[in-house]
């Protein structure tokens, strides 16, 4: 195996499903999360060569995420006042018991409220629900570690009284 192929595999192993849980914060349903995801590995894998150590593995491979994300919700916003959506009936098993049924409803209310976020917002509380530290997140988003602080405490500040609506 070459070297960037060890690279890589071992990074994904560790972020694959933090990479997934962005993707599923800017796509609409599981068919854009799978194909968003699948997106961000290309673009990382493409990428691997370019990777100077400037920072961690996962720093820049969540910026990437971040950025492939960003694109497409670009794209389709754009695309979406074009043509007609169909989204398909996705039916599922679900034989919870009855607590887990009410956190899978916060749940849903918190994803519903974190796609009303505008987009820093939502890059921001993605990294900060993967408990990245602010100093990770600054990094990867560009912004001194206070306005990161300050945003985050906004943002929990408009999820509390999002989700209160909701439920």
């Amino acid at each position: 195996m070459k070297k960037q192929e060890i690279i890589f595999l071992s990074a994904l192993k560790v972020n694959q499903d933090k990479l997934y849980r962005i993707c599923s914060i800017y796509s609409d349903n599981d068919e854009d999360s799978k194909d968003l995801f699948q997106e961000v590995l290309v673009h990382i894998w493409k990428s691997i060569n370019g990777f100077r150590g400037n920072s961690s593995i996962d720093t820049w491979m969540f910026r990437i995420a971040l950025n492939i994300c960003l694109r497409f919700k670009s794209k389709y916003t754009k695309n979406q006042n074009r043509f007609i959506r169909l989204d398909s009936l996705t039916i599922s098993n679900l034989g919870y018991k009855e607590g887990i049924r009410e956190d899978n409803e916060k749940l849903k209310a918190l994803r519903a409220c974190v796609k009303k976020l505008n987009e820093i917002e939502k890059a921001i509380v993605a990294l900060y629900l993967e408990e990245l530290a602010y100093r990770e997140i600054s990094a990867i988003l560009g912004l001194s570690e206070n306005h990161i602080a300050v945003k985050i405490k906004r943002i929990k500040s408009k999820l509390f009284n999002c989700i209160n609506e909701i439920l």
